[in-house]
């Protein structure tokens, strides 16, 4: 493994800060399978003497929890029947940055293997890494670029718990999307968020309102797929840690309140293995032959592959017909109004998938992604018509509208087990089945105020 880091940080450079204690403590994280940042911290000498050459371990239930970290019968990679026994976490040290906001504190991202060396093949960062590898042995390298929202509240994380979460005061009083007035009086957690991603070795591209009340959008750079997803994680880790510290909260809920939800719009572009240029070319549209597979890929396989993108129960009510959340599985040139959302020339040339919400894991997203532009390349799967106009009053096929029916679709597809294989959908249809099983079984606040006195 290389020891030479992007994000700035090499672990040359760890041991030489360690030495002058700069760095004290090293985050040792992996990516569940519920898109969370979950490890330990260790002391910045064992992990350079013992964590980085070995790696470290954790309990295998990591990857089988539900939100509440209950163990969880049912999945094949970790039960009682196999003890629970440990995973252990390989540092990548690529992924090696400071924590700014944190003294003291640098981070490592690892793969997740087995105690046997192999890797945990539901791991989201496996699963990404497999269908990466998928794609450059057609020739082809994905790069991706993710746009997050999320909403930010004046109450800190310990008194929205408390008030479980009502009467929450956001950030901003009406829509602030691109006002530059109301934004400024939301700069010291915004900035804050800036500059600490920045220090980590991540590239800021900008941030803007958005249209729900207290509603906000950080973009950072395009970059190669593996990168875009394990900076996501980091940021939407880091971002929450940030507002805390200011007695702020913010969540990535897809759909918090009746008003806009949170998207998490996801940029995709394939360029040759030299960097060239592949999807652009002298076809309709400025189209190459291959971009008419690609995107032709995306919208065959995008209803089975859907849970990928709208993991939860509470993300389908992003989709709602004029909410520039999409439904209909369209493509459209520069048309917000389409799954498929075509922009940029050259090198830029992309897809923008709108499907997607803030809930989303990054990891098992692109890994989605590029298995179905496979699935078109594959097959040389005709374009279908561009969608001009309205795609919401269109005839196009439409998104699956509830979580049950995505797991079905995922449970019955033979794009999904191609791609990944039998243990990987299993283990993410039985997830599907555990959210399911919790939400049905709730009883909700909008049962209490229906039912208590009037039925």
């Amino acid at each position: 493994m290389s020891e030479q880091s992007p994000n700035g940080l090499t672990i040359e450079e760890l041991r030489k800060l360690t030495a002058a204690g700069s760095i004290d403590t090293v985050v040792v994280a992996i990516t569940d399978h519920l898109g969370r940042l979950q490890g330990k911290r260790c002391g910045a000498r064992s992990f350079l003497e013992d964590v980085f050459p070995h790696g470290a371990e954790g309990c295998n239930y990591l990857l089988a929890v539900d939100v509440e970290m209950n163990t969880i019968d049912g999945y094949e990679s970790s039960s009682w029947e196999n003890g629970y026994g440990d995973l252990v976490m390989r540092p990548d040290p690529s992924t090696l940055r400071r924590v700014p906001w944190l003294p003291g504190t640098a981070m490592v991202q690892c793969d997740v293997l087995r105690t046997d060396g192999t890797p945990l093949g539901p791991s989201p960062r496996q699963i990404l890494r497999h269908q990466i590898d998928r794609l450059e042995s057609l020739g082809y390298r994905a790069h991706i670029g993710t746009e997050l929202e999320f909403i930010l509240f004046d109450d800190s994380y310990t008194s929205a718990w408390e008030r479980e979460y009502t009467g929450m005061h956001a950030a901003s009083r009406y829509n602030v999307d691109y006002s530059l007035l109301a934004t400024s009086r939301l700069e010291p957690v915004i900035r804050a968020i800036r500059t600490g991603m920045e220090g980590a070795g991540l590239v800021v591209e900008s941030s803007k309102g958005e249209c729900n009340l207290g509603q906000q959008e950080v973009t950072f750079r395009f970059d190669e797929a593996l990168r875009t997803c394990d900076n996501h994680s980091f940021y939407k880790t880091g971002a929450k840690e940030i507002a805390d510290q200011q007695g702020k909260s913010l969540t990535f809920m897809a759909k918090f309140n009746e008003r806009e939800g949170n998207s998490c719009h996801i940029h995709f572009s394939l360029r040759g293995l030299d960097g060239e240029s592949v999807l652009s070319g002298d076809g309709e549209h400025g189209f190459s032959p291959l971009m008419e597979h690609f995107i032709a890929g995306q919208l065959s396989a995008l209803k089975e592959l859907t849970y990928f993108l709208a993991p939860n129960v509470n993300s389908y009510k992003r989709f709602v017909e004029g909410s520039f959340a999409p439904t209909a599985i369209a493509w459209g040139l520069d048309n917000r109004s389409c799954a498929l959302r075509v922009v940029g020339h050259g090198n830029g040339l992309r897809t923008e998938n709108r499907v997607g919400g803030g809930d989303l894991n990054p990891y098992l997203a692109t890994a989605a992604l590029i298995a179905a532009a496979i699935h078109g390349i594959e097959n040389r799967l005709p374009l279908e018509p561009v969608t001009v106009g309205n795609a919401y009053t269109g005839g196009a096929d439409r998104l699956p509208t509830t979580l049950r029916a995505s797991r079905d679709l995922l449970a019955g597809s033979e794009i999904a087990r191609k791609a990944f294989g039998d243990e990987v959908v299993a283990h993410y249809v039985h997830a599907a089945d555990v959210e399911l099983a919790a939400f049905e079984s709730a009883v909700t606040d909008w049962e209490r105020k229906r039912g208590f006195e009037r039925l």
